[in-house]
């Protein structure tokens, strides 16, 4: 599967600060990432990941620095705000409703609704035109064999992930962050969700990958952003380096040289 990035810069961070009272968790981040990049955000326990994402998502707002999408600067005050301008994030907790199926998951708070006038305004849902649209992406996306009437709970590790991934598209997401997604599966859970991302990635979604897992990084993802005492020490072609360089770069050491 062949995946170019596209010249279109997606999401520009730009020297990105956050304190609580005197305490600095950011201390000037700087990132890029363009349309159908998948870049790795990478870090140890403490290093700023959460905050930035936080600022990102709409969580929390930085003390100062820009956030641009798609080349305007944008303050992001809201979770709302987050997912007009194409903003998703697809936490460890996934955010889903286990009762409910996974149409219900798929569309929970877009609904459609009935397309007569008069059932519409009585709050009817057109369960026919969700399903029908479900059915059709997971087609789209190869992953068509999830049924949709089940109750979340009854899927797999692999396929919840697939569902908050599928679920990000519907809503318009243009950039996903993903944390990390593939922490509690197994192989094979593991490879379905890495061929999504791939797949996701093709169509021209940009992809940010929070992980712990190098070796999935170095296969997965472009790039990776290493963040380190709440700064950018990194940014690097994962390519260009291998783990051992990645993983001093996480602890705040300099290595004497990138080997790939």
């Amino acid at each position: 599967m062949i995946r170019t990035a596209l010249d279109q810069i997606a999401i520009q961070v730009v020297d990105l600060h956050k304190y609580f009272d005197d305490a600095a968790v950011l201390r000037g981040v700087d990132f890029t990432v363009h349309r159908g990049e998948v870049v790795a955000l990478l870090g140890d326990n403490g290093a700023g990941k959460s905050t930035l994402v936080n600022c990102i998502a709409g969580k929390l707002l930085p003390t100062r620095g820009e956030i641009q999408i798609m080349g305007s600067s944008h303050i992001i005050n809201s979770p709302h705000k987050a997912q007009k301008l194409g903003i998703s994030v697809v936490y460890q907790d996934l955010a889903l409703i286990k009762e409910m199926t996974v149409v219900e998951n798929l569309f929970l708070n877009r609904e459609i609704k009935h397309r007569n006038q008069f059932l519409k305004r009585l709050g009817w849902l057109d369960k026919k035109a969700m399903r029908q649209r479900a059915k059709k992406l997971l087609r789209r996306l190869g992953s068509e064999n999830i049924e949709l009437e089940i109750p979340v709970s009854k899927l797999s590790g692999g396929q919840q992930q697939i569902v908050a991934l599928v679920r990000s598209v519907i809503s318009g997401a243009d950039i996903i962050v993903m944390d990390e997604p593939t922490a509690a599966l197994g192989n094979e859970q593991c490879n379905q969700v890495i061929e999504l991302i791939r797949l996701l990635s093709t169509q021209g979604v940009t992809i940010i990958l929070i992980s712990h897992n190098l070796g999935q990084v170095t296969k997965l993802c472009d790039r990776a952003v290493v963040l380190c005492e709440g700064q950018t020490v990194a940014d690097v072609a994962v390519k260009e380096v291998d783990q051992l360089a990645l993983l001093a770069l996480m602890s705040g050491v300099e290595p004497n040289r990138f080997s790939a």
